[in-house]
């Protein structure tokens, strides 16, 4: 019948995972508007080790296998090197990390619009097509100011991205019928 809404039908286990990730997404945005340096240089660090973890875990392989090579040496090499010029110099790291959440926001902008005309028109798709446009926002708007304000752009943006994310789970968990 025209007119007529969907409603969507999830078993309380999945709506309970949905408002707890979504409670634990906007809590986390939350922190990111308000203290968004903290959120930089915490992801900046948090890169830092996970390249030197990597880097130190593919020369461990290289010693082990391929040592004769002076080639195989050099990915564990510009790993290292690279996170450990991001753990000393983390705003650098910023700015960096400025670079590739423009592109973030641009994938998760159109992918969240994307979704959200597949869930259409099930309740709650209207939140979802909001945090594309949200995101898409947040691209344009780094996309003009980077790299002069990168340090409280980047934990701003991804909190404010969070928060929306957040809010749009919460809003799905919600109008869910059990």
């Amino acid at each position: 019948m025209i007119g007529d809404t969907l409603e969507i039908y999830m078993q309380e286990p999945l709506r309970r995972r949905l408002r707890n990730t979504g409670i634990v997404l906007s809590l986390i945005g939350l922190l990111g508007i308000f203290l968004p340096q903290v959120i930089s240089i915490t992801l900046s660090l948090l890169i830092a080790v996970l390249l030197i973890f990597s880097g130190l875990s593919l020369a461990y392989l290289t010693w082990y296998s391929y040592n004769r090579s002076g080639l195989a040496w050099l990915k564990p090499f510009v790993l290292v090197s690279l996170g450990l010029l991001i753990a000393f110099y983390p705003i650098t790291g910023v700015a960096a990390l400025g670079l590739m959440l423009i592109v973030y926001f641009l994938l998760d902008g159109f992918a969240s619009i994307s979704f959200a005309f597949a869930l259409k028109p099930l309740p709650g798709w209207g939140w979802t097509l909001f945090s594309g446009i949200v995101s898409l926002i947040l691209a344009i708007v780094f996309i003009i100011d980077w790299p002069f304000s990168a340090m409280w752009l980047v934990g701003l943006f991804v909190g404010i991205s969070l928060l929306f994310d957040g809010i749009a789970l919460l809003m799905l968990a919600r109008m869910a019928k059990g």
